[in-house]
């Protein structure tokens, strides 16, 4: 996400996966929740308070992840404290993970704005021995323990087989995020990649709304008027950009229920109820979900086994993911993220159907 002054926009770090249900408690004594992956324990006690530091709460993703954060905490035997939301803001976020260090917290679990400026926080934490879980959005530098995330490339490719398998040609449009996240670059790239790849047939054309939803509103409105033959739109972030996207095409006339003619395939990112509805009315075709159970319950498993001095390395987990190494050397466990249709939106065990 991008460093803006909070307040001035509805951003969401997305995103985007959601999921499978988490296997049930997790038991550090088994020292990791990998098969044959985890690492040796250290003299960490793994008492202490533990920060969460959110991005921004104008998003019902982050609204869940919020609400799971406490539940998670209990379920793990973490002493986190209230979270604190840094409202889209990536200095007022470095401002929060200091004022958290400054209170003597043990623990760090983070939701990166901006993969490069986090960089600041990790370095801070570093230095007074603090270990951090990053949750959502990898950072380009610094240390952590763990990025807790989904694979954000796969988000983009589902999103492109999705549009390509329903549409033969034409144009279709990918409303991005902030490309200052990795979430945003991988998201686009992948998308762009997966297209020229397997659908030369489909035309991408591309909107940088950097997480903003007026903007994605204004510049699709733009888009719209100069390419009114649109086939198919992808969402890379529902909590911030469905709202605004479903009025824009129903202001035009221009948003038809699936399996109607003149029907826009759209494809999103999130996994919230909100999109769900969306299917299940026929707004939208897919969503990509992401597990904010998850993101908050291995989020804090990490940070715990962290505090213990648990080290962890690449390989599958026993809860249905892979840990894997970044090209920065940061490990990455990815938590799986399925695609939700018409044909599974009903499943119970997509969080999206768990939360009102």
């Amino acid at each position: 996400m991008p460093g803006r002054t909070a307040g001035k926009r509805n951003r969401v770090r997305i995103v985007g996966a959601v999921a499978v249900a988490a296997s049930a408690s997790l038991a550090l004594a088994a020292c990791g929740s990998t098969k044959d992956t985890a690492g040796s324990t250290g003299e960490g006690g793994g008492s202490g308070k533990v920060g969460v530091v959110l991005p921004l709460l104008t998003s019902p993703f982050w609204q869940s992840y919020n609400d799971y954060v406490p539940k998670m905490a209990k379920s793990e035997g973490v002493d986190a404290l209230k979270t604190v939301n840094s409202n889209s803001d990536p200095s007022q976020q470095i401002t929060d993970i200091n004022n958290e260090l400054n209170q003597g917290v043990k623990g760090l679990v983070v939701a990166p704005l901006d993969s490069a400026a986090i960089e600041a926080g990790l370095d801070q934490a570093e230095r007074k021995g603090v270990p951090v879980v990053a949750v959502d959005v990898a950072p380009d530098k610094g240390k952590v323990a763990m990025v807790v995330r989904a694979n954000n490339v796969s988000y983009g490719e589902k999103a492109c087989q999705y549009l390509g398998e329903h549409i033969t040609s034409g144009k279709v449009v990918q409303i991005m995020g902030d490309l200052a996240s990795v979430n945003g670059r991988d998201r686009s790239e992948a998308f762009r990649a997966c297209v020229k790849k397997n659908f030369p047939k489909l035309k991408v054309l591309e909107i940088p709304a950097k997480w903003e939803s007026d903007t994605a509103a204004s510049q699709l409105s733009t888009l719209l008027n100069a390419n009114p033959d649109l086939k198919g739109i992808y969402m890379q972030a529902g909590g911030v950009y469905l709202a605004p996207t479903l009025q824009t095409l129903k202001s035009k006339g221009m948003l038809k229920k699936a399996g109607t003619a003149g029907h826009i395939a759209i494809v999103s990112n999130d996994g919230i109820p909100q999109e769900f509805d969306a299917i299940r009315k026929g707004e939208i075709d897919a969503t990509v979900s992401q597990p904010a159970d998850l993101y908050a319950r291995y989020g804090m498993y990490y940070i715990k086994a962290a505090m213990e001095g648990k080290t962890f390395k690449p390989g599958p987990t026993d809860h249905d993911s892979t840990i894997v190494e970044l090209s920065n050397g940061i490990l990455e466990d990815q938590l799986p993220a399925p695609l939700v249709t018409k044909d599974n939106v009903d499943d119970p065990k997509l969080w999206g159907n768990t939360v009102k």
